[in-house]
């Protein structure tokens, strides 16, 4: 929350929204874009560390192509632009993998149908559509 409300956040949604217009505002967007992948790329590699650490375990599975999109389906599902959107999408997904495996239902199959089901359903993903509906009821 902190990083999106400062400068360099306000710069870095300038340049989602209009790159164009942020370069003519004299902002150097190629640095802030490396700055922002550095970060995005800090982080990822702090998380992996600590979870290598925790579960005294680093398996070949968590650097398959298949978990880079699982990270998109989580953050898809929780809501993107929200601070807990992706955590509750990954608790979703965790937990529907947990439970589904003591089944005999292909567990894929069926997080695709959730998944499919969401995004059609929930727009701004599960904690973006709540926050919105508390929004419009508020005013």
């Amino acid at each position: 929350w902190r990083t999106v409300h400062s400068p360099f956040g306000q710069v870095l949604k300038a340049i989602r929204e209009n790159e164009p217009r942020a370069v003519s505002l004299g902002y150097r967007t190629d640095r802030y874009k490396l700055v922002a992948f550095v970060l995005s790329a800090s982080l990822a590699g702090l998380a992996g560390g600590t979870k290598a650490l925790v579960f005294q375990l680093a398996s070949l599975t968590d650097v398959t192509w298949q978990m880079s999109g699982e990270v998109v389906l989580m953050t898809l599902l929780g809501g993107m632009g929200t601070l807990f959107g992706p955590v509750v999408g990954a608790g979703l997904v965790v937990t529907l993998e947990s439970y589904l495996a003591s089944t005999s239902l292909p567990v894929p199959v069926v997080i695709g149908c959730i998944f499919v089901v969401c995004v059609l359903l929930f727009r701004r993903g599960i904690v973006g559509e709540l926050l919105h509906r508390l929004k419009s009821r508020a005013k």
